[in-house]
């Protein structure tokens, strides 16, 4: 066949694909299956057991039985089977296995243990003609007990989110051994493997299989989790083309495959673990994942589980020994899964019902037992007929499994240390600080300077956040020698905020916090933050002077923040007779008023209390006994004073989560700035938080209230701002 018609047949191959594969994956959806059932479905219709038989001529001119023409599809589908594991890790949280570890291991290993056996009996029972070859039949057996024992976790954290129980413990249970059993089941897969290509079992290479398995395990979860997280930090930071960030990922997952190909395992392993260490990137935003999963799932799923329907011939089913092996198979798979999860289940400490649910849960073989079934069949471990009774088993299994699991849920009530713990996430699903992935400051060597970089290491440290500092030149005249120690204090009083943070006793924290300080010149502040934020970052903090000048923040912070469009905030140093906030623990005063912008400064001075060791007070403010009627229609916006009992608790609940006691107040005063002034000196606090809205207009503006703190306060500020503010000029001049 010419270049040119076999191009284009190709060409056309893949957009049948695509369009079947769409169109039945969307039909599947609606019924409450998985998608990917439709593309295996849409790939059978298109085979040769069903076009193949109504159009002959039609099937044979579009799917030609050319070596040529089909290496170029299966090329695709390789690379579709690395991709595809590679997304699974992604999506691997082992944030859920950590929380049900001990049950969710004993589910797993029960869970492989007992299928396995099953298909270890039923290989060595099956007659040689239905074998690929009779002296491989111990390859082939394995393969079977790997493909009875195996659940795929992209399948069962799908139909287990569908039903709503993702954030159950059950549920949880449920994802997390299915995450275990998708890591052993690629690790005994990949040795395997390795097995197939040397046809007999050689303890040196079973021994080597398994040790160099062992130690690239340790090494990618160790120094490799580090490793990927700088590339992917430095592509991103350094590269002004588009997508870097993507390509990084994608070259780690090509690197680690080859590395698990070098010591005799198979290339999916290292996907499906290069998945799982990118997964986990403290700055891998949400757009980048989605931009990498949209052409994975956009393109490589539906063409890689068409072609594995493709490859499946319904007619091999006929027969009566593979009819009947293949609901044994069936029988096997789902019996065996069932037994094995629902007695690990109770050795885990689970009650019945919980059992049965994890039972009928863990039986969804899905995306991942095609792929199993895919490289048995490519390396000559399975025959024609062996891989379409497995692909029934996939289909069966999976098709079964969401309604089994829903009917299985019922019977499980929900406990109120669940309802509370469901109630706990539900709060930092919308918590403010929660979805800051990197903070970016901008600091001098001022008082604010220092202040700034001390209460953002706080943050870093006892949110675990990744940091960048951008230590600007105070004076343009200083020298290099002045400019290094300024940007060394700065780098220490980061430093010792987050080392303060991780030594708190009631700090939640997460070690090994990355903070990278760097020096800039200030002439071009505004530009330089404009160009770093283009990395991504979730929250500006600016500690920088001068900074204010009466009630009127300085030009340079305006600009800086203008051009900054997220979240920030504007920390401001006053001294006199105030405790120094850069060593005692921090004294906080945060008014509240009900707002989101008060909740989201709420978070924010609980959270650099739990760092300090420090102590917060919550000052709600109630309207004047006398407001002149002027002041009601152009002054402060009156709020009930009824709702301030609910500003406060709200307070003392975010508090209650991160293990801080907040004090709650409520003051009448003439205005909310004396009442604030007066609670500062009442309780002689070293630090207010105010969460504060950016109004319309050519100034940096927040208010009156805000204003006159900026003005009046005589101890340091925080301005915290969740969003950016509405006017940023693209002409504005440079500040400073």
């Amino acid at each position: 066949m010419a270049q040119g018609a076999s191009v284009a047949v190709f060409l056309a191959q893949i957009v049948t694909l695509l369009v079947c594969g769409r169109l039945l994956g969307e039909l599947m959806q609606r019924i409450g299956q998985p998608p990917v059932m439709g593309q295996l479905v849409g790939g059978i219709l298109l085979g040769p057991s069903v076009l193949g038989a109504l159009s002959p001529a039609l099937w044979h001119e579009l799917f030609p039985a050319s070596a040529a023409q089909h290496a170029m599809l299966d090329g695709i589908a390789q690379l579709g089977i690395l991709l595809l594991l590679l997304v699974t890790g992604m999506e691997t949280d082992l944030a859920v296995f950590r929380d049900a570890r001990r049950t969710a291991i004993s589910i797993s290993l029960t869970g492989i243990i007992v299928p396995f056996i099953c298909g270890l009996v039923l290989g060595w029972l099956v007659p040689d003609s239905i074998l690929p070859s009779g002296s491989r039949r111990l390859i082939t057996t394995l393969f079977l007990g790997t493909a009875l024992s195996i659940s795929s976790v992209k399948i069962v954290a799908l139909v287990v989110r569908d039903l709503g129980f993702l954030r159950r413990t059950v549920g949880q249970v449920i994802v997390a051994s299915a995450i275990i059993d998708d890591t052993i089941g690629w690790i005994i897969m990949s040795v395997i493997f390795g097995l197939a290509l040397h046809g007999t079992v050689d303890i040196g290479v079973v021994t080597r299989s398994v040790l160099g398995t062992a130690l690239f395990l340790v090494v990618s979860f160790t120094v490799g989790r580090r490793l990927v997280f700088l590339l992917i930090r430095w592509a991103n930071d350094h590269f002004q083309s588009e997508l870097p960030v993507i390509a990084v990922i994608l070259a780690v997952m090509g690197c680690m495959a080859l590395l698990t190909d070098a010591i005799g395992v198979h290339l999916v392993l290292g996907a499906f673990v290069a998945g799982i260490l990118i997964g986990q990137s403290p700055i891998l935003t949400r757009h980048i994942g989605e931009q990498l999963r949209g052409l994975i799932l956009a393109l490589f799923m539906p063409v890689f589980f068409g072609l594995a329907g493709l490859t499946t011939n319904v007619a091999a089913l006929a027969r009566t020994d593979m009819l009947l092996l293949t609901i044994g198979l069936i029988l096997l798979a789902s019996i065996g899964k069932f037994t094995g999860a629902f007695l690990g289940g109770r050795f885990g400490g689970l009650s019945y019902a919980e059992s049965f649910a994890v039972g009928c849960g863990m039986n969804a073989r899905g995306s991942t037992e095609v792929i199993v079934a895919s490289i048995g069949l490519s390396i000559g471990a399975l025959n024609q007929s062996l891989f379409t009774a497995i692909v029934a088993m996939a289909i069966v299994t999976t098709m079964s499994m969401p309604p089994l699991l829903k009917w299985a849920l019922h019977f499980i009530p929900l406990s109120d240390e669940e309802r509370a713990r469901l109630q706990r996430e539900d709060f930092e699903a919308q918590a403010f600080i929660r979805h800051v992935e990197r903070l970016l400051v901008a600091v001098d060597d001022s008082p604010s300077g220092q202040l700034a970089s001390r209460l953002v290491g706080l943050l870093a440290g006892v949110r675990g956040i990744t940091t960048t500092v951008l230590h600007f030149d105070k004076q343009s005249g200083e020298t290099r020698a002045e400019t290094r120690s300024h940007v060394k204090q700065s780098a220490e009083a980061v430093k010792a905020g987050a080392e303060a943070a991780d030594e708190s006793a009631n700090a939640n924290t997460s070690s090994g916090v990355d903070i990278t300080t760097r020096a800039e010149k200030s002439a071009t502040s505004a530009e330089t933050i404009a160009a770093e934020a283009r990395k991504g970052y979730g929250l500006l903090c600016i500690g920088r002077e001068p900074a204010a000048e009466g009630r009127r923040f300085d030009p340079q912070i305006t600009h800086s923040v203008r051009r900054f469009a997220g979240a920030f905030a504007i920390t401001i140093a006053r001294h006199g007779r105030r405790r120094n906030p850069l060593t005692a623990p921090l004294s906080i005063l945060v008014p509240v008023s009900g707002t989101s912008a008060s909740r989201d400064a709420a978070e924010l001075a609980i959270a650099l209390a739990q760092g300090s060791q420090g102590t917060v007070k919550a000052l709600f403010v109630a309207n004047p006994a006398r407001t002149p009627a002027w002041r009601q229609r152009f002054g402060e916006v009156l709020v009930p004073e009824s709702s301030g009992g609910a500003a406060i608790r709200e307070v003392v609940e975010i508090g209650e989560h991160y293990g801080i006691e907040v004090k709650g107040v409520i003051r009448r005063a003439r205005t909310t700035e004396d009442a604030i002034l007066r609670e500062i000196d009442r309780g002689g606090h070293t630090l207010l938080v105010m969460g504060v809205s950016p109004r319309s207009g050519d100034e940096l503006f927040f208010g009156d209230v805000a204003a006159g703190m900026l003005e009046r306060s005589p101890c340091a500020i925080v301005f915290l701002s969740s969003e950016p503010p509405l006017t940023a000029p693209d002409n504005e001049a440079e500040g400073g």
